[in-house]
């Protein structure tokens, strides 16, 4: 079967002498950085670890999923309902918090991923509101006021296990490139009605997706459930979490293995300068970046990095009259 090669693969050169010391100091810096700084490495991991998560979705598959949030707010309140609620520990919070993310990926999918297109990012965008009244009138999940967990005062824990989380988002996604799998969903993204002809189960695929990027979301929300220690429904099933997931994603390049990993820091990175020291350019920030990044680099970070040495300024000049711009 022939399928496109995937964005950024073999674009970015990394051996494992780059990354394995890289990883290494990333996990050391707990011991050698500020608190604020380690406070700054727990968002921009968990961020990073939901754009890998959209990445699967919307970049391999070609389904622009607007309800990721809806798996990391059943994260979160699977991590809060469970250590709230029943006084359990926190590991199996975020098993049953990974395993409603899950089923309901699976279940959802089955009817969702039918659509198309914008029908399906329309459909995907009204399940967080359905989500959030659904949840803001459950007892057990502390209604519209929200639940209180038990206090833990170790950042360290929480960083590593949001590097941790990242490490293995991004050793799945890379597995994607390489696999099998991972070219019967590029298929399915360039053309899923050829990619059935060529003998891929395309329903199958797209939920195993789906799923697969829901674990990884879900995930991230119930850790971020316990590193913060408060949730209600509005705050983690928040539709512009989701816009932010999938900003980072293109921006870095959806479809690559590090493009979204990338996207994250860089963009978190500015994103926190502008809130600290511009306060009233921080609001405008993303939606400057949609537009730079969809007028003069649609494909991202990836693919820029690949073509702007032999194209140079060409480059964003091309991918403006390609776009009719």
């Amino acid at each position: 079967m022939n399928v496109p090669r995937v964005a950024g693969v073999g674009l970015i050169v990394v051996v494992p002498v780059v990354v394995v010391p890289l990883v290494a100091a990333l996990a050391a810096l707990p011991w050698y950085g500020g608190p604020v700084l380690l406070q700054f490495g727990i968002d921009v991991l968990l961020m990073a670890t939901l754009a890998q998560g959209w990445n699967i979705i919307g970049g391999f598959t070609g389904y622009p999923s607007f309800g990721n949030s809806v798996f990391y707010g059943l994260g979160a309140y699977g991590v809060g309902i469970a250590m709230a609620q029943f006084h359990l520990p926190f590991w199996i919070g975020l098993l049953a918090g990974l395993a409603l993310g899950v089923v309901f990926a699976g279940v959802l999918g089955l009817a969702v991923l039918r659509l198309k297109g914008h029908y399906f990012a329309i459909c995907t965008l009204g399940l967080a509101f359905v989500m959030t009244a659904i949840v803001s009138n459950l007892p057990i999940a502390g209604s519209n006021i929200g639940l209180v967990l038990p206090l833990l005062k170790s950042e360290v824990l929480f960083y590593e296990l949001a590097l941790g989380l990242l490490v293995l988002a991004t050793l799945t996604v890379f597995w994607l490139a390489h696999s099998r799998f991972g070219l019967g969903l590029i298929a399915i993204r360039e053309n899923e009605d050829g990619a059935a002809v060529m003998g891929v189960n395309t329903t199958l695929y797209k939920i195993l997706a789906f799923m697969l990027s829901a674990a990884f979301t879900s995930l991230a929300g119930g850790i971020y459930a316990y590193y913060i220690t408060f949730i209600d429904p509005v705050g983690v099933f928040d539709v512009v979490l989701n816009v932010k997931m999938i900003i980072m994603a293109v921006f870095g390049g959806a479809g690559s293995v590090f493009g979204p990993v990338i996207g994250a820091l860089v963009l978190s990175a500015i994103s926190e300068v502008l809130a600290t020291r511009v306060t009233s350019l921080a609001s405008l920030f993303f939606g400057v970046v949609i537009v730079v990044a969809v007028v003069f680099m649609p494909r991202g970070l990836a693919h820029m990095s690949a073509h702007l040495r032999d194209a140079g300024w060409r480059y964003f000049l091309d991918n403006v009259r390609a776009h009719r711009l």
